[in-house]
């Protein structure tokens, strides 16, 4: 699967008919991945998102229309203290997404440590 550089606005995934350009706000951040699943939740694919501008992490997946399952993994500082928690254990969902589906599991998996 391919990925292009895409934009840094608007935030979240935005299709446009042709793909889709994927924009994430980190600050602390160092890398971030964009991680494609299937409908049975199968990760399908992982791409890191190659573009930063300012503090937005931003590509664009060509082929990629409404209904794909994605979620991001920010590599970066862990340090809670200081309010820095990126985690690429953990399984961001998109802060800007329109829709969301299931329901969480509320287990130890869910919590940060």
């Amino acid at each position: 699967m391919q990925i292009w550089p895409g934009k840094s606005y608007p935030l979240g995934a935005s299709y446009d008919g042709a793909g889709t350009n994927f924009a994430l706000f980190s600050e602390v951040g160092s890398r971030v991945e964009l991680c494609l699943y299937d409908g049975a939740g199968n990760e399908q694919g992982k791409l890191d998102l190659p573009e930063r501008t300012g503090y937005v992490w931003h590509g664009y997946v060509p082929g990629i229309s409404p209904g794909q399952r994605f979620g991001y993994r920010v590599h970066g500082p862990w340090d809670p203290a200081k309010g820095l928690r990126c985690n690429p254990a953990k399984l961001v969902l998109d802060p800007y997404a329109k829709a969301i589906e299931g329901l969480p599991r509320w287990d130890e998996a869910i919590y940060p440590c």
